[in-house]
């Protein structure tokens, strides 16, 4: 009988077909991670466990670099959540996001709201405007000790909703051009719908006149659109805010890691240690 045996070509193949499917059995295998761990966690809390995270995605051929936000897709999905969620049963969700569009958090903040039993939002690092609009509809907010929440000035396009206020004021309608004076009268109009949404979500928590006050300090355009709003900031705001985050909701955020073809930013040799049971520095 004659032996076969791989040639050249075979195990080069065999090599592509490996690396190929790598990729696929990774992404299985962080899925899987996920599930387990979003059910140890709703056992745990006795709660539904919601998670609402955007990375920074690479389009796998050309390479170029994404940023993803809430959209409407998200909002029909977590709406779809908690209509499927026993009124009554405790709501945990996770927030990882720059923002997105206001109609989508505001759905989103809305159900939210709507929603009987006990909701908590945790931010392990940021969640920026949109997310900060869904953060206000909950019954409480826990935050990472440097975790930040951000204003919710609407923006449009590139420009900050309130910054073209300013163009009003400081030129003659003379000589502004009527794009700018059109998108002013968007802008003012898309500052007191997100200030009147932000003030009925908080109105049951903070009453109307403080609900109105912090409505206002977060989308009137008194900071830049990014500027970090920490967990003593928040609080001295008078938003519901603690930093006693669970170790689990942390440990969560390491199975999604950021997708990237780039040499890595930041290295280290994970230590363990054994009175934080084993908790990796991120």
């Amino acid at each position: 009988m004659e032996a076969t045996g791989f040639s050249i070509f075979d195990i080069f193949w065999l090599i592509f077909l490996m690396s190929a499917l790598q990729p696929i059995f990774q992404r299985k295998m962080l899925e899987n991670m996920r599930a387990r761990q979003i059910a140890k966690l709703e056992r745990e809390r006795g709660s539904r466990v919601v998670l609402l995270v955007h990375r920074q995605e690479t389009m796998s051929f050309l390479g170029f670099p994404l940023m993803r936000y809430i959209d409407i897709n998200d909002s029909e999905e977590i709406l779809r959540v908690i209509h499927a969620t026993p009124k009554d049963k405790p709501l945990d969700i996770i927030l990882h996001t720059p923002g997105g569009m206001v109609i989508a958090a505001t759905q989103i903040a809305r159900a939210v709201k709507a929603h009987e039993g006990k909701v908590t939002v945790f931010v392990p690092h940021f969640a920026m405007s949109g997310g900060t609009l869904i953060a206000l509809a909950a019954d409480e907010i826990v935050m990472s000790p440097h975790a930040t929440l951000g204003p919710i000035d609407p923006q449009l396009g590139q420009m900050p909703a309130a910054s073209l206020q300013v163009v009003l004021q400081k030129k003659e309608p003379k000589d502004i051009d009527d794009q700018t004076i059109v998108m002013a009268d968007q802008g003012a109009k898309a500052i007191a719908q997100v200030q009147a949404t932000a003030e009925a979500l908080l109105k049951d928590k903070l009453g109307a006149e403080k609900a109105r006050e912090v409505s206002v300090m977060l989308s009137e355009g008194r900071w830049t659109h990014d500027y970090p709003i920490f967990a003593e900031h928040a609080r001295e705001i008078g938003l519901p805010v603690s930093t006693d985050i669970p170790e689990a909701v942390l440990q969560m955020m390491t199975l999604y890691p950021q997708p990237t073809q780039r040499q890595p930013s930041v290295e280290y040799i994970p230590h363990s240690q054994p009175s934080q049971g084993g908790r990796r520095a991120h």
